[in-house]
């Protein structure tokens, strides 16, 4: 049974290990064909802090900046998310398609059952990580790059051990919540605080050494890339792992498991009180199918709530204070961090509130949110519904197919415009609070198209969920997607390239909206873009013989 469970999970996981590759693969010969045009000899004035975080290493050639921007950014993040995904899944996953219990009916122990999904965890990162080592091989090869000196080898071992801490630690939050929302949201809140963490704790004078305190400083503090394997740094990724693996061991000995995640929404919880009962029954109506579209709201808000909090509080609230209690530091940093880099993040000025805005929260984190949410609703939206075996119990009332997608795609434009509204908010309020003098309409248009980009990969989402009746490859082609668009258009705006204008990122931030405002055709464009592709999942959806047996 142990190697059954091993096996499964195999099956169902490796392709989006194999698109997360495929994607970094082409990124890594993108960005080593576009730094070709540039000079390279710019990035060594950067602070050691900003390369520590962008893992460049000192004086920099070709290979080097390409797989550190590559590899130390966009691949630890995609990697970190894709194992965050299986950890949650392993425990808290089974629970909610109802399977756990079927699982642990054959004479196995759970501890036996959480040991062989950790064991495909660490199959998969290795795998995955052998894949990335090939193509750092072999993408150089193919441009006749040099990459003498370069201790690839190294670097994987550093770049898999980083992606384990994140899986291991959503695989112990699963392990004793049994809620995969609130397992993903705190591993990948963790993630994210460090990374940033670690880029600016540096700068702080007095607080350098917090910077030890967070996991993403063990990926690249040593320059593993150059200096080899640091054993110690090592260490305590391996041992944080394993601990983490104790704790769900732990964790799952001690709790009762359920079943099925039925989950009690918040709709759930107003009809429970007599005071909001018949409000509740109007906005959901008092058969649950007369609002489908609430339902499936309701069932993510976890990882609503959780996304939208968090870019609320630290990338918009927060942002505002920090900027003035930066200025001086921005200042530095806008004269020496070459613009290539910025591009990456976005592009801006660090000098001015908007820019500032731009790069910490618009350029990556405020698409980056609303992609996590969108993504996560229109995976599970209809394949979800099959996965779990409620799709014939949910057709078996009086909807059509075509309702049931069209509620499903209003859910995932609400819980999307949920994540956006909380960006404008927070940054709004952040402007106002350190007195920025920041434009609100301006917000709102940067806010707003940070939404229909996220709408677009969320509607992708959507449109192969329908089309495949399959959650991994709704998750993974989206966000592999994501990804590789917006470093498509970071490489044509480097080197003002036309071919920018196929990624969906190119009419995000292309036309300034923090400093023009709006520009109603790129608005229109994303707009039509998602509402192309749920016209599309509804045929789709509706022509195809559904699964009603997991």
């Amino acid at each position: 049974m142990l190697a059954s469970v091993f096996a499964r999970t195999l099956h169902e996981r490796w392709r989006g290990v194999a698109v997360a590759v495929a994607s970094l693969a082409l990124m890594l010969l993108l960005a080593m064909a576009a730094y070709r045009e540039i000079d390279l000899g710019v990035y060594d004035s950067l602070p050691d802090a900003l390369r520590t975080l962008m893992g460049i290493p000192p004086g920099a050639d070709l290979a080097s900046l390409a797989f550190g921007v590559i590899f130390s950014s966009y691949g630890a993040l995609a990697m970190g998310g894709m194992t965050i995904s299986i950890g949650a899944a392993a425990i808290a996953g089974e629970e909610a398609a109802g399977t756990i219990g079927t699982l642990l009916g054959n004479p196995v122990s759970r501890a036996h059952v959480l040991l062989s999904k950790a064991a495909s965890l660490v199959a998969l990162v290795t795998l995955g990580t052998a894949l990335l080592w090939g193509a750092g091989l072999l993408v150089p090869l193919i441009l006749d790059v040099n990459t003498a000196g370069l201790q690839i080898s190294a670097f994987s071992l550093h770049f898999a051990l980083s992606a384990l801490f994140y899986g291991f630690l959503a695989l112990a939050v699963g392990a004793w919540t049994g809620s995969r929302g609130l397992a993903s949201g705190v591993a990948s809140g963790v993630m994210v605080v460090s990374f940033f963490a670690v880029g600016l704790l540096p700068f702080v004078p007095g607080w350098e050494d917090l910077a030890r305190a967070f996991p993403w400083y063990y990926l690249g503090a040593s320059e593993p890339l150059l200096n080899g394997v640091d054993w110690a740094h090592v260490a305590v990724l391996a041992g944080s792992a394993v601990a983490l693996l104790g704790v769900a061991l732990v964790g799952i000995n001690r709790r009762d498991l359920r079943s099925r995640t039925v989950g009690v929404t918040l709709l759930d919880r107003l009809r429970a009180n007599p005071t909001t009962r018949r409000l509740a029954d109007r906005i959901g109506g008092s058969a649950r199918v007369s609002r489908i579209w609430v339902k499936t709201a309701s069932e993510h808000q976890v990882t609503i709530v959780i996304v939208a909090a968090a870019m609320f509080w630290m990338m918009g609230v927060a942002m505002g204070p920090l900027f003035n209690g930066m200025n001086v530091l921005a200042r530095d940093l806008g004269d020496t961090i070459p613009e290539s880099l910025l591009i990456f993040f976005g592009g801006g000025d660090l000098t001015t509130p908007e820019g500032w805005f731009q790069i910490e929260t618009f350029g990556m984190m405020a698409p980056l949110a609303v992609i996590l949410v969108t993504v996560a609703v229109g995976a599970k939206a209809l394949a979800g519904e099959e996965e779990r075996r409620t799709i014939a119990l949910l057709l078996g009332n009086p909807v059509s197919r075509r309702r049931v997608v069209a509620e499903k795609a209003l859910s995932l434009v609400v819980s999307g415009a949920i994540v956006g509204l909380s960006i404008f908010a927070g940054v709004a309020i952040g402007s106002w609070i350190g007195g920025l003098g920041m434009e609100v309409g301006n917000i709102a248009a940067a806010s707003l198209l940070a939404t229909l980009v996220g709408l677009v990969f969320g509607a992708l989402a959507l449109l192969l969920s329908a089309a495949t009746g399959l959650v991994r490859v709704a998750i993974f082609v989206p966000v592999g997607a994501s990804v590789a668009f917006h470093v498509m258009d970071s490489l044509a705006r480097l080197n003002d390239a036309p071919w920018g204008r196929l990624s969906p990122f190119h009419y995000y931030l292309g036309a300034d909206p923090l400093q023009k405002g709006l520009d109603w055709g790129s608005g229109a464009l994303l707009a039509a873009l998602a509402a192309a592709l749920i016209a599309v999942a509804v045929p789709a959806f509706d022509r195809r013989d559904l699964r009603q047996t997991g």
